[in-house]
């Protein structure tokens, strides 16, 4: 195992640093502790150790963040659910209590869903967690305690997985890490992770931070021994000051991004000192500078201006002399100061009071903001790429109005902050103001700026050309939305308007036909939500006026034959009153027996889950429809006969799609392709252009039932691309 700063406890240590909790808790963490090495008893890790040294690491690393009993307990046992036979989340539920199944499942992989890829499935699992860390952030905590003891111990797995969960570690776990202020386990994954990916860098950085050592660590000293005397001096009691500890990654990201030599990094020779009160931190600046001439634009202050990660401390890089030669960097802190340092969120969640406080919410919000956008993902891809770009990015410092500071993302723009300010301040945008001067919407943000922007009630809204203006995904998320809901309005509006033009013409009242009982069949039979989508339908072109009104005609007339018959509706019979005998043919069973011809009507396309019904044709068996088909419920009643699904995997059925969309290069690839990944072969497509900016695209596919195929559909529906996804009937 590689050389980390934490290290695993025994039982008594764990029990032992939380024992000022009450006496149950203490107890919670024993009974877990004794529940998952039961559980993982006889499994080993790819070094050949017991398979429970990983949760007693875990757990260790928990115990020393000092986090609550609940929160052990989950590290505990966060495998047991995924790896051991006969544990569910809801026996640990049973045995622990809710508060720490929820931890344990947020943590569990997506394990059991159909993916097709490693891409998906972390996209997936990165989804969940991300949610979860949204109702628990101890999940995440618990994940980073996980993800460090795989990188400490990734020798042992394939070369091929080394790389790839290194580079995943560095994408999205150590940035995860920084912005909830854990540096502790941040530099511990940046280092882990940069030997797996470039260990030749790795290792030169190594070679050339060790090669003056013993010279640095002289230098080092003396400036510790002048600063213990000077503020001894000064009165300041209980200090401490030490060599701060070398982060490799962080030179080896100076030396290659910044084009940096290594003589050009003025932190390899660094101390910090920890004192009591605030005070005294300026106290012990004010001497540093009065022994060490201050170097220009290298002094920074994240005590007034902490960064959003919580972090407070103050940086000042000094000129060396006769004895430090070098430039050299003294950080100034509080004890409390320092345990947020090295801790984060950890050090300042209060568990044990159970409140987080609203200060904990504002420093979360970069967390809110994942959450909104994530669900406007149009597939695992763009999700992936967005959480790297929104953990990854370097932040700048801006100021509202009223002088409130907001943290974003480098190379956001005014109209990146108008829209984490709210939505409604976006979407009625007409310029911006920064530090009192008139800027462009593509303005570069700087640190330090005042932004004001300036809205109008009759802007016209956002334009799809700033799509391209912004940077934050978050943005671009609440674009998309705007225009999504617009094009919907307008296509409803469009919509109706038609079908009452195609109404008149027949000479009813659109108002006649609109009433839930004609409208409802028409929902079910296209898979869509309500009126108003029947309307966009028809406005988006992906069903005409005279269809939409005629069917609406036929469901009224029928209705009307009902009543004045006073006979019952010939309804789809879920169970057929026949008993099936021998083998189904084409999946479907029919009455009388086996061996007539069976084909299935192109009008409705019927698929397994479907109630059904038949129609002795002459001369070509029995057709099979949809029980609500329009044709087969006008269809002669002496000629109907009774059928029924055989079990499930009986084949591959066709079912119609239809799919109204942006449009815009490469869609109806994407779309297939989407289809593709779903495990579904698309048999036939056609796609047409409106003017509206919009493509209708209509697809004939084969799947196995109607569960796979809503499946397809809610995937479908979920694309922020995608407007409308309905089933047709042909």
């Amino acid at each position: 195992m590689a050389h980390s700063a934490f290290h695993s406890l025994t039982l008594k240590e764990l029990l032992e640093s939380i024992q000022d909790y009450p006496e149950e808790s203490v107890q919670l963490v024993e009974k877990a502790y004794h529940f998952a090495a039961n559980a993982h008893d006889g499994q080993k890790r790819m070094s050949g150790d017991p398979y429970f040294v990983h949760p007693v690491f875990i757990a260790s690393v928990l115990a020393e963040m000092q986090l609550d009993p609940p929160t052990i307990a989950a590290g505990l046992l966060h495998d047991t659910a995924e790896d051991c036979e006969g544990v569910t989340i809801e026996v640990i539920e049973k045995e622990f209590g809710e508060e720490v199944a929820v931890m344990v499942d947020g943590v569990t992989k997506i394990g059991r869903i159909n993916v097709k890829n490693w891409e998906e499935r972390q996209a997936e699992s990165l989804r969940k967690m991300i949610l979860a860390m949204g109702k628990d952030i101890r999940v995440i905590l618990i994940k980073l305690a996980d993800r460090l003891h795989n990188m400490l111990t990734l020798g042992y797995q394939p070369e091929e997985k080394q790389y790839r969960t290194a580079q995943e570690t560095l994408e999205i776990y150590a940035p995860i890490a920084h912005r909830l202020g854990v540096y502790k386990i941040k530099q511990e994954l940046e280092d882990l992770s940069l030997s797996y990916i470039d260990p030749e860098g790795y290792r030169d950085v190594a070679t050339k931070v060790g090669a003056k050592r013993a010279e640095r660590e002289n230098q080092i000293q003396h400036i510790i021994d002048v600063l213990t005397e000077k503020i001894t001096a000064a009165g300041i009691q209980d200090f401490e000051i030490a060599g701060r500890p070398k982060h490799l990654y962080s030179i080896y990201r100076k030396m290659v991004i910044q084009d940096k030599t290594f003589d050009q990094i003025y932190d390899l020779i660094a101390v910090r000192v920890l004192v009591n009160t605030l005070p005294e931190c300026y106290q012990v600046l004010g001497i540093v500078h009065a022994v060490w001439p201050i170097m220009p634009d290298r002094f920074k202050d994240y005590i007034s201006n902490p960064k959003n990660n919580m972090y407070q401390s103050l940086h000042t890089t000094l000129m060396g002399g006769r004895e430090v030669k070098t430039p050299f960097e003294v950080q100034i802190r509080t004890h409390e100061m320092h345990a947020v340092a090295e801790y984060g969120i950890a050090a300042h969640w209060n568990y044990k009071e159970g409140k987080g406080g609203s200060q904990m919410d504002e420093k979360l919000y970069w967390l809110r903001q994942i959450i909104d956008w994530q669900s406007e993902a149009r597939d695992a891809k763009e999700f992936i790429d967005g959480l790297k770009t929104d953990l990854f990015a370097d932040e700048v410092f801006v100021f509202t109005p009223k002088g409130d500071i907001i943290n974003m993302q480098k190379g956001a723009t005014p109209l990146d902050f108008a829209y984490l300010i709210h939505s409604g301040v976006g979407n009625t945008c007409t310029g911006a103001k920064v530090n009192g001067r008139l800027v462009t919407l593509d303005y570069e943000l700087q640190t330090g700026d005042r932004v004001e922007i300036l809205t109008s009630k009759s802007a016209k809204g956002p334009s799809l050309d700033w799509l391209k203006v912004v940077k934050t995904s978050q943005a671009k998320a609440k674009i998309r939305q705007y225009f999504r809901k617009a094009m919907r309005s307008e296509s409803v509006g469009l919509g109706k308007d038609m079908m009452e033009h195609e109404a008149k013409r027949r000479n009813v009242k659109l108002g006649d036909l609109t009433k839930p009982e004609y409208y409802e069949p028409l929902l079910r039979r296209y898979s869509l939500a309500d009126l108003e989508a029947i309307y966009g339908a028809v406005g988006f072109g992906g069903m005409t006026a005279v269809h939409a009104v005629g069917q609406l005609i036929d469901e009224q007339q029928r209705q009307k034959d009902k009543e004045q018959k006073k006979t019952p509706p010939q309804l789809p019979q879920l169970t057929p009153t026949f008993k099936p005998q021998g083998k189904p043919t084409q999946g479907v069973y029919v009455a009388g027996g086996p061996g007539m011809l069976v084909r299935f009507a192109h009008c409705c396309n019927p698929v397994p889950g479907d109630e059904i019904n038949g129609y002795v044709t002459r001369g070509r068996g029995v057709t099979v429809h949809k029980a609500d088909c329009i044709n087969i419920l006008n269809s002669e009643p002496e000629r109907r006969i009774e059928v029924a699904w055989a079990d499930e995997g009986s084949g591959t059925f066709m079912a119609g799609l239809r799919i109204i969309a942006y449009d815009r290069p490469g869609l109806v690839g994407e779309l297939t392709g989407h289809v593709g990944d779903s495990g579904i072969k698309v048999n036939s497509l056609s796609a047409k252009a409106n003017k509206n900016g919009t493509a209708v695209i209509q697809m004939s596919v084969e799947v196995s039932g109607t569960e796979q195929l809503q499946q397809l559909l809610n995937r479908m529906k979920r694309r922020s691309d995608v407007l409308e996804a309905y089933r047709t009937g042909n």
